[in-house]
């Protein structure tokens, strides 16, 4: 698991793009609608290169013995001069034939290490109520702030709820 730079987001745009496709197929709401094209994913991800690269966001990428894009999460940054003390994490996604071997946690941890070493003392998260992911976020010590009714569209286009979590990476104060 390494992070990417910009250069290398659209280098493997393809295969990042393979696995956005796998996961809104599988039923995940991160954010699209099925059926997603490979094309609309990979000009989807050849927009988050840009932002890498002016250093609003941070990915990583994992992958499998045969080089292929298996996993990935991110930290997005806000600009705002009060706000840079946290990150929000953002599509933390694993391929179905990756699943249940521990990857997720394994992304999930590397970007809240990679938060803290940054100096980043808050992370939050929004995630479709009853999802799988859940289980992860509260099984890795990750605090409901909430759930908004009717917030997203899962991949089906069900309107479903959302819930809010959040993460202390300190014990400083504002907590």
């Amino acid at each position: 698991m390494e992070r990417w730079d910009g250069d290398r987001i659209r280098a493997r745009a393809d295969g990042l793009a393979a696995l956005l496709t796998d996961t809104v197929a599988s039923g995940a709401s991160v954010g699209f609608l099925a059926p997603l094209g490979h094309a609309e994913a990979v000009d989807w991800w050849r927009e988050r290169a840009h932002a890498v690269a002016s250093g609003g966001l941070a990915v990583w990428a994992a992958l499998d013995a045969t080089d292929r894009v298996t996993g990935t999460v991110g930290l997005d940054f806000p600009g705002r001069p009060n706000s840079r003390h946290r990150a929000e994490l953002v599509k933390l996604m694993v391929h179905r034939s990756a699943r249940g071997q521990g990857l997720g946690r394994r992304l999930l941890t590397t970007a809240e290490r990679a938060a803290a070493a940054d100096g980043r003392t808050l992370l939050h998260l929004d995630t479709e109520t009853g999802s799988p992911a859940e289980r992860l976020y509260r099984s890795a010590g990750w605090t409901v702030a909430g759930t908004i009714p009717g917030y997203a569209a899962t991949p089906a286009g069900e309107l479903r709820p959302t819930t809010l979590y959040y993460k202390r990476l300190d014990d400083g104060p504002g907590g």
